[in-house]
């Protein structure tokens, strides 16, 4: 009984219940968080007319990138991943 009582407690501040925060399923179908805590991103403009894209272009985004350190703090907060 002690136990439940104390799981349950940290969801309360000032005896409110605070909500649960949900993932944003856009990011997680996006990103992809590694086990050191950097974010893996897909480069963008790989959909359509690649006809009028370079070949060096096309190489270059070819498979995951790292994402930037101020741009991996956003994603974690959507992803609710902890930030390091």
């Amino acid at each position: 009984m002690k136990n439940s009582l104390a799981l349950n407690k940290k969801n309360y501040i000032n005896n409110r219940i605070m909500p649960k925060i949900k993932t944003k399923s856009g990011t997680k179908k996006r990103f992809k968080v590694t086990g050191t805590g950097k974010v893996l991103m897909f480069a963008s403009g790989k959909r359509h007319n690649l006809s009028k894209r370079t070949k060096t272009m096309k190489r270059s985004s070819r498979g995951p990138t790292l994402m930037s350190k101020q741009d991996t703090r956003i994603v974690k907060k959507y992803i609710n991943a902890k930030l390091r």
